[in-house]
């Protein structure tokens, strides 16, 4: 009875297992405990293609360490534009540096191709994942960003130029100005200006006050007779 029992819940752990480690798929998605990708497509041509002109591997990296050389940015791309023929097939590979959520998502492709016009990878934490799109022919510039809440708005975002593009995106960190830039303007009123004058005056007087202590210190040391053993 007890090897009954220790054959069955083995064969239980085996078959979860396994169905933990199949891919689920469902209407152009697939997912899997690492991420999840959404409308792959690396062989079916857009209407306005006769053929793939050019295969283009990107390697793209995703992560807070990206976002350093932009000020009050918090996540960022390793690079904020690509540019491909049209026609091409692009052979992204999204890696996720952080220990967080990010997303690769590219937005206005054809619809009759990509659902809602759509492409995305998604890595749920450090790793990566590799999907396929074939663009057309007419010049575009898509938008390309992380659709994870506030990560866009906090530096995820970049352009692809597809055939030369048609003009650039605004708010590309490093690239294009922002729709509304920050502005930290100072209200110069009586109450600004009395703040910048008592600064303008204590700061003297205390660098004086720690002069005058310290030398009152040097002196009081200096008089301390010496112990002679």
């Amino acid at each position: 009875m007890h090897i009954l029992f220790f054959l069955v819940a083995l064969l239980t752990a085996t078959v979860l297992n396994r169905a933990e480690a199949i891919t689920m798929q469902h209407h152009g998605m697939s997912m899997d405990e690492k991420g999840m990708i959404m409308n792959d497509n690396a062989n079916t041509l857009p209407q306005d293609c006769p053929k793939i002109v050019a295969d283009v591997n990107l390697t793209i990296r995703a992560g807070h360490k990206h976002a350093k050389n932009f000020n009050g940015k918090m996540f960022a791309f390793d690079q904020q534009q690509w540019e491909v023929a049209g026609c091409t097939r692009l052979n992204i590979t999204l890696i996720n540096d952080d220990e967080i959520r990010h997303q690769l998502m590219i937005h206005g492709l054809p619809g009759y191709l990509y659902p809602d016009g759509m492409f995305t990878i998604e890595i749920y934490g450090k790793g990566q994942k590799t999907a396929s799109i074939i663009v057309p022919s007419k010049p575009k510039t898509y938008l390309v960003h992380c659709e994870v809440p506030q990560h866009m708005e906090k530096g995820m975002k970049a352009q692809l130029k597809v055939a030369g593009g048609d003009g650039d995106l605004p708010s590309i960190p490093g690239l294009t100005a922002p729709v509304k830039a920050d502005e930290y303007q100072i209200a110069w009123n009586n109450q600004t200006w009395a703040m910048l004058i008592i600064a303008g005056l204590v700061g003297p007087l205390g660098l004086l006050l720690i002069r005058s202590l310290l030398r009152k210190r040097k002196l009081t040391q200096d008089a301390l007779p010496l112990n002679d053993d």
